[in-house]
């Protein structure tokens, strides 16, 4: 196994990891930089003559036409969500991902997707059989539940994603914000990444039952959360499965969700 890895997001550069060679690229994996990302990622491994590549998401996939040349590698493709759906891109970037999503369908030999909708929708818009592979939530159950050093008051609602304009993180807040007599709402989050995020978090966070917490990774705590919450609240409005809306589910908690 080689695993493609952004060089700017680990300090520490190992060779090998559990067996695996890293290869590392000098760029980001996300953001603009993820079309260079995938795409040199796709000519080293072409180069390496790999027996089978594994692509998650779709911005590299203009690379495809090229790596399938001669008796290239098998390309395995898991196309994610419909990320040209998401309201953050503006008409030609959404445009660009349609058509790079095009391209993965039609230059891969196989085509995974995490959920049924998206399987629904590979097959009703190009007319191919996906593989399907579910999410799964039980790792959310993996680690004993530890409470936060700061405990949320009593029968609170709970909010997880990232701070960005699909996610409906300002309707969110401006329902439980503008209503004093509503449980309070604990928001996890990373407000701080983005101007979006740093405008909402200073809009709202003199209002004392909104508590717009920063990301947390440990899942003990995690699952502390989500199991002393009364309600999940779940804003996202466009793209794939969502990991933490599957944990939640596994956590037992009652779910308010957007008709996606």
């Amino acid at each position: 196994y080689t695993v493609v890895c952004s060089s700017a997001a680990y300090p520490e550069q190992l060779a090998t990891w559990k067996s695996a060679r890293l290869l590392y690229l000098p760029f980001k994996a996300n953001g603009w930089q993820s079309m260079l990302y995938d795409a040199v990622a796709l000519l080293k491994l072409r180069l390496k003559r790999v027996d089978t590549i594994l692509l998650l998401g779709v911005s590299g996939s203009f690379m495809l036409p090229i790596i399938r040349l001669g008796s290239g590698p098998r390309i395995v493709t898991n196309i994610d969500g419909l990320e040209w759906q998401r309201d953050k891109w503006s008409a030609s970037a959404a445009r660009l991902l349609r058509w790079l999503e095009r391209i993965a369908v039609r230059y891969s030999d196989v085509i995974i997707a995490d959920n049924r909708g998206i399987s629904d929708y590979v097959r009703s818009t190009y007319d191919i059989e996906p593989v399907e592979i579910a999410y799964g939530g039980d790792h959310g159950l993996g680690h004993q539940a530890r409470p936060p050093v700061e405990l949320p008051p009593k029968g609170y609602s709970f909010a997880l994603s990232r701070i960005e304009p699909e996610n409906s993180v300002s309707m969110v807040l401006e329902a439980f914000g503008n209503n004093p007599k509503q449980k309070p709402l604990v928001y996890v989050g990373n407000w701080d990444s983005s101007a979006y995020g740093r405008a909402l978090r200073a809009q709202w966070a003199a209002t004392p039952w909104l508590h717009l917490l920063d990301p947390v990774y440990d899942q003990a705590v995690l699952r502390w959360y989500r199991e002393n919450a009364w309600l999940y609240v779940h804003g996202h409005s466009a793209g794939g499965t969502n990991p933490s809306l599957v944990e939640a589910m596994h956590a037992g908690v009652a779910i308010a969700a957007r008709d996606v």
